[in-house]
């Protein structure tokens, strides 16, 4: 089983910055892929960017220039950077961590980012 732990939401005006941070815990912990995703008010989870193991990245078209995903392989962490935040990126981000062999990976109990003046 794998534990995660996020951290760094909160409350910022627009064209402000935040940083999430996950770390996942465990026995045998071996990770493949590492992700964020967010889910506003009435909308479905949706992804925001996700970390291969070879550190290949994928971001959200309305992620790309502004969140930088990254992940430190010593600590299990993955972080988000995110620069020039808008209202429209209010939601609450979940972090997900897929292990080798997995398909859907666990999810972490979420943070809340919320953007206004």
């Amino acid at each position: 089983q794998v534990q995660l732990v996020e951290s760094g939401g909160g409350l910022v005006q627009p064209g402000g910055s935040l940083r999430l941070s996950c770390s996942a815990s465990g026995s045998g912990v071996s990770i493949n892929a590492m992700g964020w995703y967010r889910q506003a008010p009435g909308n479905e989870r949706e992804l925001v960017a996700r970390i291969t193991s070879g550190d290949s990245t994928d971001y959200a078209d309305s992620a790309k220039g502004r969140f930088t995903i990254s992940r430190d392989n010593a600590k299990n962490t993955v972080y988000l950077q995110m620069n020039s935040l808008k209202p429209e990126d209010t939601a609450v981000y979940y972090c997900n961590v897929r292990l080798w062999g997995q398909v859907y990976g666990y999810w972490g109990q979420g943070t809340q980012v919320t953007v206004s003046s």
